[in-house]
């Protein structure tokens, strides 16, 4: 966290380093706090674009990890973003989605969520956890990420982890232990000659 440590010394916080950029007249001064801001993102597993558009600071509440706001993005007051959301651009050409999200004020957006292509997300919304957002979103809602739906199965199904150790092994209580069911060993040996 040595950027993260350096960042709060020299400008107190990521988001005031952030504004720093924004408000630089200097190209010089803007072209070494964007390789400052840069590096944070990367220590952080982030890619905040300096650029996007905020009206006001949002809340992290897990600080600035594992975020990805493109630059083209825009998003409102009192936004409230948790770990692993993406805000992200359709650059695809010709695509129906084409653009960057707008998000309205006084936003919840929960762990996981995906905003993408040029939707509108009106004010006081809340976006449920790992919910995927791609078409307008009016004020005043809820998105909620699919329905779990559970398929009962009749036989016992395998879910050990299965790894090529020299021989094929799988994992049990902490340790590898060597495939011994010539059936399993039959079913790996085609899945590895299909590879």
């Amino acid at each position: 966290m040595l950027f993260k440590a350096l960042v709060t010394l020299l400008f107190g916080s990521e988001w005031k380093l952030k504004q720093r950029i924004v408000a630089a007249r200097h190209p010089r001064a803007r072209q070494l706090m964007v390789k400052l801001w840069g590096a944070l993102q990367y220590e952080c597993g982030s890619s905040v674009a300096w650029n996007a558009s905020f009206a006001g600071e949002p809340c992290f509440p897990h600080g600035i990890k594992s975020i990805f706001i493109s630059g083209a993005a825009s998003v409102g007051r009192n936004a409230v973003i948790f770990q692993q959301v993406t805000i992200g651009s359709n650059t695809l050409a010709g695509s129906k989605g084409f653009g960057a999200p707008e998000i309205g004020d006084n936003c919840y957006i929960g762990a996981g969520a995906k905003i993408v292509g040029k939707v509108r997300v009106g004010n006081n919304v809340r976006i449920g956890a790992n919910a995927v957002v791609y078409k307008d979103v009016p004020d005043n809602s809820v998105v909620l990420s699919g329905e779990q739906r559970t398929v009962a199965g009749r036989e016992h199904m395998d879910n050990r982890f299965y790894s090529f150790r020299g021989q094929w092994c799988y994992f049990d209580e902490g340790s590898w232990r060597p495939v011994s069911d010539p059936a399993v060993l039959a079913h790996l040996a085609g899945v590895s000659a299909g590879a």
